[in-house]
């Protein structure tokens, strides 16, 4: 087949690693900004190989799939037979035309005993706000795997050339976005386009196998179950939903599991690394109740000690306890999207009679959030992982008002764009540390997390930019904190 163009422009991706394989994933796009990425509206068969070395000399697996028209011309190859813990070279190929080559590492197998286990932890990467300098960074690290917690696209359009950030300054727009607020497939279908384009975001997919997640950018800002913010209808929004999770399935390394049927995903999941941890992947938007008290950030209102709100539902919430009581793994991951610790912070520096709290977090849901901190009492190694708040926060976890014995600790990884370049510190930096004791650590910069995890001892390092409004950002660690097993609280290095 001939093509216009170079039909790897979106690049190559894997995902949801296992012992025995991962997904290797491409989308084929000679003209990716083209409604049907330069495609003709047929199926068209795509070679792919695995092999032991980057120079393909030693190929362990080989075969043809389908990249149908159904599904964006994407694909979506299984992997299964490789060998654990240790990394593969895959590509596609048509023809005379080859794709990049990625990389991405099986998992050690389930049981054994396994010393040490290294992964980043990114997300909220809005294009019209800055680089994906953080991404380059990523791609130099050596890693078992990224978790991403979601808000890959941005469903919106900026109006101005810049916004109010929260410390006075205006974040301006950097890069456009192409096409207005999305809500049919072939607009979300187009944003993603635009987005992989990005040579950063190419190189991290490039680099390591990825386990991802969505927030609520993905579909529409603030969304829950079958509730837009926007007062959407819910039969009308649930149409959009299903737009978008089309979109996001094609544009994602996923497994056939989590194919949409209709406005339905199957996201939450579990991963075992050798001995050293379970990784449970949570869901916290599509079985979400309504958000309570109106608007987030807002004073604190009766709906939030609600008995019957859900977060999880019932069913992933019954799955999770059940996962935790296994107590297979050395630690226990909590992989999900919205904060779990309940600050009280005062928005714009407006304090009021009662806290300000993010009601689009956990701080929302004081009784499911009870219930999951309560089944975490006892374990002693459980670790949670969280984005959204595009600023770096870590701290520890107890339940009910949150003065007990912690349970668990909580990172929260910034942003790799959204919010612009920031700054070291909010104007409320002192005011939200002095009035949440349990919070160890805020920060408003760029950038992502890294972990490093062993037997007895898991390390973050906060690495944050400089600036990501315009290129040269460098690169640091920002912060270090570790906890010991067994005793879940934190030290800064």
């Amino acid at each position: 087949m001939l093509f216009r163009d170079y039909p790897f422009r979106l690049g190559v991706a894997a995902g949801e690693p296992a012992a025995d394989g991962f997904v290797i994933w491409t989308r084929l796009a000679p003209d990716p900004l083209d409604r049907h990425g330069g495609m003709p509206m047929a199926k068209v068969d795509v070679d792919w190989e695995v092999a032991a070395d980057e120079g393909f000399k030693q190929i362990i697996q080989k075969g043809t799939a389908a990249a149908r028209p159904e599904i964006g011309h994407s694909v979506h190859v299984e992997l299964a037979g490789l060998q654990p813990a240790r990394p593969y070279f895959y590509r596609f190929r048509i023809g005379r035309e080859v794709s990049p080559i990625g990389r991405a590492k099986t998992l050690p197998a389930i049981g054994v005993r396994t010393d040490r286990m290294r992964f980043a932890v990114a997300g909220c990467q809005a294009w019209e706000d800055g680089l994906y300098t953080a991404f380059a960074d990523i791609a130099d690290q050596e890693i078992d795997f990224l978790y991403h917690y979601g808000d890959y696209i941005y469903e919106g359009r900026r109006k101005l050339m810049s916004k109010p950030g929260h410390d006075g300054r205006s974040i301006p727009v950097v890069r456009d976005h192409l096409g207005d607020e999305l809500y049919s497939l072939d607009d979300y279908r187009l944003r993603y386009a635009q987005y992989r384009m990005d040579p950063n975001l190419q190189a991290a997919h490039r680099a390591a196998a990825w386990f991802a997640t969505f927030d609520d950018h993905e579909v529409s800002n603030d969304w829950v179950s079958d509730h837009s913010a926007q007062g959407t209808p819910p039969e009308l929004f649930l149409l959009r939903r299903q737009a978008a999770f089309q979109a996001y399935y094609e544009y994602m390394p996923l497994r056939r599991a989590s194919i949409p049927m209709g406005a339905s995903i199957q996201a939450y999941r579990r991963a075992r690394f050798g001995d050293l941890a379970d990784i449970h992947l949570l869901d916290t938007r599509q079985f979400r109740t309504s958000r309570p008290c109106g608007e987030n950030f807002t004073a604190e209102c009766d709906a939030v000690r609600d008995p019957k709100a859900q977060v999880l539902g019932s069913a992933q919430e019954a799955w999770l306890t059940s996962e935790l009581r296994q107590k297979a793994g050395r630690w226990n991951v909590l992989a999900q999207q919205v904060m779990m610790m309940n600050l009280a912070r005062d928005r714009d520096g407006v304090a009021g009679p009662k806290p300000t709290r993010n009601f689009d977090s956990w701080a929302g849901y004081l009784a499911p959030r009870d219930r999951l901190l309560r089944n975490l009492d006892g374990l002693g190694n459980v670790v949670v992982l969280t984005g959204d708040e595009h600023q770096n926060f870590a701290g520890e976890l107890a339940p009910g008002d949150g003065a007990g014995k912690p349970v668990a600790v909580e990172f929260v990884s910034t942003s790799i764009s959204s919010g612009g370049s920031g700054s070291d510190a909010r104007y409320d930096q002192a005011q939200v540390m002095a009035a949440n004791p349990t919070l160890k650590f805020k920060q408003d910069q760029r950038g992502y997390l890294l972990c490093d995890v062993a037997p007895d001892l898991w390390t973050s390092r906060f690495r944050t930019v400089d600036k990501v409004h315009e290129p040269g950002g460098v690169v640091s660690t920002r912060a270090t904190f570790a906890i010991e097993h067994g005793n879940p609280k934190l030290v800064q290095a």
